[in-house]
């Protein structure tokens, strides 16, 4: 009988660098995202939800059973230093508010919303040096399959300006109308019942890993 390859691990492989970032990140406490007091930093951050909306009871069960730590974030997002994405290289991310400013951002979609409550939300976030951003964005994503990521698009959105309007409000804005940029774009065919079955489905079709954490320990 041939014997299993044994592969040795590799702690400075790329997937178990992105799994300690996602680590440290789902180790931290959870914040209220509507009471967030103002820092500085830029990193990766997680939005969990825990409220009574119907065609979210797959998420938010389980973060209702412990709220001081959640389990299944509904988003995973990054903030990077202003002027990474023009390639400068490497802007002090001690001296950017750019991880809060995102959240702040978040919580006021939620608030344009009469369907959402922002009381029903929290956040993890952690501040990581630049190069290691991405990586923990996308171990996060992995791991959780988080809806307003993976299906129900358009929550990370921005206003796309004048002239630009043409384009069809996201699925977000129309399950979740609010947004006066959104209420601009070109209105899509499918009705908030229409996208509410497909949400349900969608979760329903999904496993959702029943630990926040990425290794066995919890004190990591």
């Amino acid at each position: 009988m041939k014997s299993a390859e044994i592969i040795p691990f590799n702690p400075l492989d790329k997937k178990n660098l992105g799994a300690s970032v996602a680590e440290a990140l789902v180790s931290q406490p959870a914040h209220a995202l509507g009471k967030l007091q103002s820092f500085f930093g830029t990193g990766i951050y997680a939005i969990y939800y825990h409220g009574e909306y119907v065609a979210y009871d797959a998420i938010s069960k389980p973060n209702k059973v412990e709220k001081q730590n959640p389990v299944v974030p509904i988003y995973v997002g990054k903030a990077v230093p202003q002027g990474a994405r023009k390639g400068k290289v490497m802007p002090d991310p001690t001296k950017s508010k750019a991880l809060f400013g995102r959240l702040q951002e978040h919580a006021e979609s939620i608030l344009s919303t009469d369907s959402l409550d922002i009381d029903d939300f929290s956040c993890r976030y952690l501040v990581v040096d630049e190069i290691w951003i991405p990586l923990g964005e996308s171990l996060m994503i992995t791991k959780f399959s988080p809806l307003w990521n993976l299906f129900l698009e358009g929550f990370g959105n921005h206003d796309p300006g004048n002239g630009r309007y043409n384009g069809l409000s996201p699925k977000w804005d129309t399950l979740h109308p609010g947004r006066a940029w959104a209420l601009k774009c070109k209105q899509r065919e499918e009705t908030q019942e229409d996208i509410k079955r497909e949400v349900q489905s969608y979760l329903a079709s999904t496993t959702l890993p029943d630990s926040p954490h990425f290794v066995g320990r919890h004190d990591l």
